[in-house]
């Protein structure tokens, strides 16, 4: 069958045919492509056809698809079983791993999901400090919980509003959304609100395109916690492992008192984390009275995959996969500029990048174009008919891996100029 039979199948089974919304292409004059196959830096499709892989399943596949070592990790892990619902030496190996290289946290506790480790954070900072309310960012994503699927409404940082149906008004008035890139504002709350237990942030906000933030706003946000007895509390879903092996707490210097983890940690495998210093972590169950269990926690494939990719990233490896990265924006940003798409550029932190129509400095969500979605369908289309696989939407990011080397780039201005 080919993509559009499969699809069409699919919607008949599945709601919009998808799993997750963003994979249904939404907007896009074309059908999703179901994928057959992934190695390295390229992907192939039920009908044959195969693209060089910007959207590496969102993130996850630092590696590249099907990083040898890791695959023969999984293979000889998959001989000894894959869950067992008990203690097993898999996770502690990676427990230490991590722990041991990030200054800023002494236990970690590995969930399935990104969406899980915020939703237990949230948990968390409430039972540590003991008051109910969390702050967080209009442009940050923190997954599909109730509780931060708020949006803001009018006023000084907003009435709470649900960002989707069967988000109870109860849930939404305990979230306090502020705009980034603004001090005075959760300063404002702050003072006025003394029942806020966390402020949630991605440190660099990658869900509505990437919105690359001071040094010194995020060093405020710190000062504003120690201040007011509130957690930070860093969302590095996206950013932990990817920008460098500490995440952007690392880049920046800032320790926050909790951080989330997922994509990365894994290897490509459904694996999520929280992690903070001891007596904070001391509040969880069986130790403290903030429950949280997962049947396939720590699953031990997902633990030996995570562990064999982590083991690859060290400092060279950094430096190798943001030289990668530069080479593929530039090439993709003398393409477009000649090309019919002068009006873009291309945000970049490192490994990470946006293409986007317009030439301002970007902050908040309100300084991104209102075209972009309009621009971005004409530009994704025309990508993918040479070949090329960006994130199915606007506001996603690019992202390069490792397996994106000179020869992929090479590869990849044939693809753009043929």
């Amino acid at each position: 069958m080919n993509n559009k039979e499969l699809f069409e199948k699919s919607l008949k089974y599945v709601p919009g045919g998808v799993h997750s919304p963003v994979r249904s292409f939404k907007g896009l004059h074309t059908t999703p492509r179901f994928i057959q196959s992934a190695n390295g830096a390229y992907i192939t499709d039920e009908e044959g056809k195969n693209y060089i892989d910007f959207c590496m399943s969102f993130g996850p596949m630092v590696l590249g698809h099907r990083n040898p070592t890791v695959e023969a990790q999984v293979r000889e892990a998959l001989t000894r079983g894959w869950t067992y619902g008990a203690c097993e030496k898999y996770s502690l190996e990676l427990a230490q791993f991590i722990v041991d290289k990030i200054d800023h946290i002494d236990q970690i506790r590995f969930v399935n999901s990104g969406t899980e480790a915020v939703m237990t954070a949230v948990r968390l900072a409430r039972g540590v400090t003991g008051k109910n309310k969390i702050i967080k960012f209009n442009g940050c994503y923190h997954g599909h919980i109730d509780s931060m699927l708020i949006k803001a409404g009018s006023g000084l940082a907003g009435t709470p509003e649900a960002s989707s149906q069967g988000v109870t008004k109860e849930t939404a008035k305990d979230t306090i959304v502020c705009d980034l890139n603004d001090l005075d504002q959760v300063k404002s709350v702050l003072e006025s609100d003394k029942d806020v237990a966390a402020i949630f942030l991605e440190p660099l906000p990658a869900n509505s395109g990437i919105l690359i933030q001071t040094k010194e706003y995020l060093q405020g946000l710190r000062d504003l916690c120690d201040e007011h007895n509130v957690l930070l509390v860093f969302d590095e879903v996206i950013s932990g492992f990817r920008v460098s092996f500490g995440g952007m707490a690392e880049d920046l210097k800032i320790s926050p008192d909790i951080v989330t983890y997922g994509k990365v940690i894994g290897g490509g495998f459904p694996v999520g984390a929280i992690a903070a210093k001891e007596k904070i972590m001391s509040h969880l169950a069986p130790l403290g009275g903030v429950y949280q269990a997962g049947t396939l926690s720590a699953n031990p494939v997902a633990m030996i995959a995570g562990l064999s990719t982590l083991k690859q990233c060290d400092d060279n490896f950094y430096l190798q996969l943001y030289k990668q990265a530069k080479e593929i924006t530039a090439t993709l940003n003398e393409w477009m500029q000649a090309n019919g798409f002068s009006d873009y550029k291309i945000v970049q932190y490192k490994s990470l990048f946006w293409p986007v129509p317009t030439d301002k400095d970007l902050k908040r969500v309100e300084d991104i174009p209102s075209n972009l979605l309009d621009r971005f369908y004409t530009l994704f289309e025309t990508l993918l008919n040479k070949g090329i696989y960006l994130s199915p939407n606007g506001y996603e990011i690019g992202f390069a891996s490792i397996a994106h080397n000179e020869e992929v780039v090479k590869d990849l201005k044939e693809r753009l100029w043929n």
